[in-house]
């Protein structure tokens, strides 16, 4: 017989202590590594119109551009309205390719190393029964994009935040957490990074407007989801709080360069800002906006207000008392800088969804291209423009330093 014996009662409480205490921490080192994109990565958004929405409003990309400003990174967007894991959606006149022949021939030619998964919430309404099949079709994508090299991160589906019923929300969304939970499993057993955008998204849905027709987000609900996405993905986010003092002879910071060379005597302070990453800018429609903001604060001003200008522009206006306490800085240059590189993203955007889905594709490349497949180079002629504003993103999205001048209002 064994002289095994089981541990003593102090024993095993410690060693449950231990699991306890332990357990969480070594499950999350099983999980995929932190996030990181590399010199040179294309990033392909590839989903239902969760991602086809998304390229009139570029916050996505702007995020992952201005938190890899020095790695060059390109973006494709395939998201397609609709659209299912076997995708479906995609259908033409033309046949084949078949929609879902077409749905690999898209993948394929966007060429990329990192994917953005997003697809569950079509099929949810197949509910309990086709769950099954969903992950039979999502595994088949993941395998098509590990044939390319390529890495995936995976996205759950987004929740109803409006309907006819209760009822009837209820029962929708019943169906989307289960499909979420479908993608999350698949994502454990593959090893593959997962981003719940469920649960933030209803949470955030109870403070501001941020989704239209019950289920497509607005521009506010991209500016949101952006923010999800960094915090998921361990990206740099917090905010930053800049503490000048003022006093005699000049003022000094610990975390600011204080410019002494100003030969305007009404200025009380001058000094330089360079963020370590472009801001988001904020959505023009939202009435909130959380506070996200980097914040500054001056102490020892005397009574009165104040004015902050960049650029020979007033940025912020307040209180001695509010300076004091930190005023948040939510306008200036570096959210110009960051609203024009979004202007560029969403216009290289448009370019490439007409190129790759031309209003007449059936007679640009399908089976009646011998009418007006001539216009073919046309289309292609659109790279030239699609890689002159990449390379325009690319090169502005790296923060600029900002001298900012603080006077007092008479």
């Amino acid at each position: 017989m064994s002289n095994f014996r089981l541990p003593g009662f102090p024993v095993c409480v410690f060693l449950l202590l231990l699991t306890l205490v332990y357990g969480p921490t070594l499950a999350q080192n099983k999980s995929p590594n932190a996030f990181t994109l590399k010199d040179g990565d294309r990033v392909v958004f590839l989903g239902n119109s969760i991602f086809e929405n998304e390229f009139q409003y570029g916050y996505l990309e702007l995020a992952l551009t201005t938190r890899f400003a020095d790695k060059g990174i390109t973006f494709r967007n395939l998201g397609w309205t609709g659209d299912n894991v076997w995708g479906e959606a995609r259908s033409t006149y033309t046949n084949p390719p078949t929609p879902y022949e077409h749905l690999m021939q898209d993948i394929t030619k966007a060429a990329p190393t990192v994917v953005f998964l997003a697809y569950g919430g079509v099929e949810a309404q197949e509910g309990q029964p086709g769950v099954a099949h969903f992950k039979d079709g999502l595994n088949k994508l993941i395998d098509k994009i590990e044939s390319l090299g390529a890495k995936t991160v995976l996205l759950s589906t987004i929740p109803v935040v409006s309907a006819d019923t209760a009822q009837h929300i209820d029962a929708r969304n019943a169906d989307l957490e289960l499909y979420s939970k479908a993608i999350s499993d698949v994502a454990s057993q593959r090893g593959k990074q997962f981003v719940d955008i469920y649960n933030p998204v209803l949470n955030t849905s109870k403070k501001a407007d941020i989704i239209e027709n019950t289920v497509h987000l607005n521009e506010t609900g991209y500016y949101y989801l952006a923010d999800v996405l960094e915090k998921v993905l361990g990206l740099p986010n917090e905010r930053e709080t800049s503490t000048i003092t003022i006093a005699k002879p000049t003022p000094y910071s610990s975390n600011v360069k204080i410019l002494t060379d100003s030969k305007d005597n009404n200025v009380i302070a001058r000094f330089v800002a360079a963020d370590k990453y472009l801001p988001l800018p904020f959505p023009e429609a939202s009435s909130w906006v959380g506070n996200d903001a980097n914040v500054l604060r001056i102490i020892g001003l005397k009574k009165g207000y104040y004015t902050l200008t960049a650029a020979n522009a007033q940025v912020v206006t307040a209180s001695a008392k509010e300076w004091e306490k930190g005023v948040e800085i939510k306008q200036g240059p570096q959210f110009e800088q960051s609203a024009r590189i979004r202007e560029m993203i969403i216009r290289k955007n448009e370019l490439h969804f007409f190129q790759y889905r031309p209003l007449n594709q059936t007679y640009i490349v399908g089976f009646r291209k011998y009418e007006q497949g001539r216009h073919v180079k046309g289309l292609e002629e659109q790279n030239i423009l699609i890689k002159w504003l990449e390379g325009q993103i690319i090169l502005h999205s790296e923060p600029k330093e900002v001298v900012y001048e603080l006077r007092k209002l008479d």
